[in-house]
C-alpha cells in the first residue's frame, strides 16, 4: 500500500467513525432527555447532504478567503491524520496543527460577516485563553517521559505501563480540552444556541459539507490522540471501545448539563488547568 493510498483509507475512517460517534452522542443525550433522537448515521447524512445541495455566498462575505476558509479547516485535521495514525510523528506537531485550528476557526467566523459568526470569532480568541493553559499537558507528558514523538510515547507505555495512571490529571486535562469541542457541550462557546450555529451560521451547501466533515474528522483525532498517548499500544478494537465510551461519557455530561456562559466556562476550563498542572507536578516528585 502506497503512501497517499493509506492517508486516504484513514481520512475516510477518521470521517465516518467521527461521525459515527457524533450520532451517538445525540442519540444517547436524547434517551437522556426522553426524546427518540435521530439515527446513530443521521451526521454523516447530513454532511452529505450539503455537499449535493446549493452553495449560497452571503453579499457581506469577504471573498475569497470565505471560500477558501473551510477548505483550510478540512486541510488541517487532514495533516493531523498523516502526522498521527499513518506517520506517528510529533505530539507537539499535532499540538500545533490545533492551534492552528483555532485561528482557521476564528477567520471562519469573521469571513461570512454575519453578526452571529463574528460574536463567535471573538468568542474563539477568548476560550483560546482557557484552551492555552490545557496545552501544559504537554511539558507534563515530557518530564514524565522525555519524548514527545508519538511511537516514542507507545513504546515508553509498553515499557512503563500506560500514562493514564502515572499522570491521571494530565489526562483530565487533555479530556476536558476534548469535551470544549464536542457539539453541544457546556464549554463549547463557539457554537452555543445563544449565536446560531456560531462561526458556521452563513456557511451554506458545499462550504457547510466541509466544515461537517472536518468536525468529524478532529473528533476523532481527538480521541485517536488521547487514547494513544494515555493507554500506548492497544489494538483496533480497544481504539473503537474507549472511542465510544469517552464520546458517551461526554454525551451523558452534555445531556445534564446546560451551557456555560463564556467567563464560566473560561474560569473552569482555567481552574482545571490549574489543579491539572499543579497537581501533575507534585505527582512527578513524589
Amino acid at each position: 500500500m502506497n503512501l497517499m493510498t493509506n492517508i486516504l483509507i484513514n481520512v475516510i475512517i477518521a470521517f465516518l467513525i467521527g461521525s459515527l460517534l457524533f450520532g451517538l452522542q445525540r442519540k444517547i443525550m436524547a434517551r437522556i432527555q426522553g426524546r427518540p433522537g435521530p439515527p446513530i448515521i443521521q451526521h454523516i447524512l447530513h454532511t452529505l447532504k450539503f455537499f449535493i445541495k446549493e452553495s449560497a455566498f452571503p453579499y457581506t462575505a469577504a471573498m475569497p478567503f470565505y471560500i477558501a476558509i473551510t477548505a483550510m479547516l478540512s486541510m488541517i485535521w487532514v495533516a493531523a491524520v498523516i502526522v498521527g495514525p499513518v506517520t506517528g510523528g510529533s505530539l507537539l506537531l499535532i499540538f500545533g496543527i490545533y492551534a492552528v485550528h483555532k485561528i482557521v476557526e476564528h477567520n471562519a467566523g469573521s469571513s461570512s460577516g454575519s453578526p452571529y459568526g463574528k460574536l463567535s470569532c471573538v468568542r474563539a480568541v477568548y476560550s483560546a485563553a482557557a484552551e492555552i493553559p490545557l496545552f501544559a499537558v504537554l511539558v507534563i507528558i515530557y518530564f514524565k517521559t522525555g519524548t514527545m514523538n508519538i511511537t516514542g510515547l507507545i513504546n515508553y507505555q509498553a515499557v512503563h505501563g500506560p500514562l493514564l495512571y502515572a499522570i491521571p490529571l494530565a489526562a483530565l486535562m487533555f479530556f476536558v480540552l476534548i469535551m470544549s469541542k464536542a457539539p453541544y457541550s457546556p464549554f463549547a462557546i463557539t457554537k452555543g444556541k445563544d449565536i446560531v450555529s456560531g462561526y458556521e451560521t452563513e456557511h451554506f451547501g458545499l462550504l457547510r459539507g466541509y466544515l461537517m466533515m472536518s468536525e468529524s474528522i478532529a473528533w476523532y483525532m481527538l480521541l485517536w490522540v488521547f487514547l494513544t498517548v494515555f493507554l500506548g499500544p492497544i489494538s483496533i478494537p480497544v481504539y473503537l471501545i474507549g472511542m465510544i465510551v469517552m464520546s458517551s461519557i461526554i454525551a451523558f455530561i452534555n445531556a445534564t448539563t446546560p451551557l456555560l456562559n463564556p467567563n464560566h466556562s473560561i474560569m473552569m476550563q482555567v481552574t482545571f488547568a490549574f489543579i491539572g498542572i499543579v497537581g501533575s507536578f507534585a505527582l512527578l516528585m513524589i
